[in-house]
């Protein structure tokens, strides 16, 4: 499918009150699921500055806090200290980033304590720029994704040690 197929696809999903749409062909699988009451930001695409000059922040439009799906997991076997860990995955396909711009530190590092509702990272869906707000407290003991990387539903994103 072109680009300009899954938007005109995205559109009539969007105008048609429907919350979930899946396609199957040999080439492609693509799922598209929203909240009911979910609303629809639209932005221009970003805009990227010279290199040699300063350029004043630009800031996209943020979705509504997504809460990670999270899921006990066995311990990896690296681990070693015997508590079990549990998984923070991707609610969404996107692309992952650690931090809300390149020049600010990341969210969340490795041996870093968590909360409940606490913001642990960014997916990029479609333009918006959607958090991630973890589901559990305790210590984040695995980042298995690299920052700036596509991610698929339900990778795992963050290992967490809970407290």
């Amino acid at each position: 499918m072109k680009t300009s197929e899954i938007r005109d696809l995205i559109d009539f999903i969007s105008k048609s009150g429907l919350n979930e749409v899946n396609i199957e062909t040999k080439e492609l699988k693509l799922s598209v699921k929203r909240e009911p009451d979910q609303k629809i930001f639209k932005s221009s695409p970003a805009l990227s500055a010279p290199v040699q000059t300063v350029a004043s922040p630009v800031s996209a439009p943020v979705a509504p806090p997504v809460i990670a799906a999270v899921k006990p997991d066995t311990p990896p076997a690296s681990a070693g200290s015997g508590k079990k860990t549990i998984d923070i995955k991707s609610p969404m396909i996107g692309t992952f980033y650690r931090s809300s711009t390149p020049d600010t530190p990341p969210f969340v590092s490795v041996g870093d304590k968590i909360t409940k509702g606490q913001t642990v990272c960014i997916i990029e869906a479609m333009k918006l720029f959607n958090e991630i707000e973890s589901e559990v407290s305790g210590t984040i003991v695995k980042i298995p994704i690299e920052n700036s990387t596509p991610v698929e539903y339900d990778q795992v994103l963050f290992v967490v040690e809970p407290d």
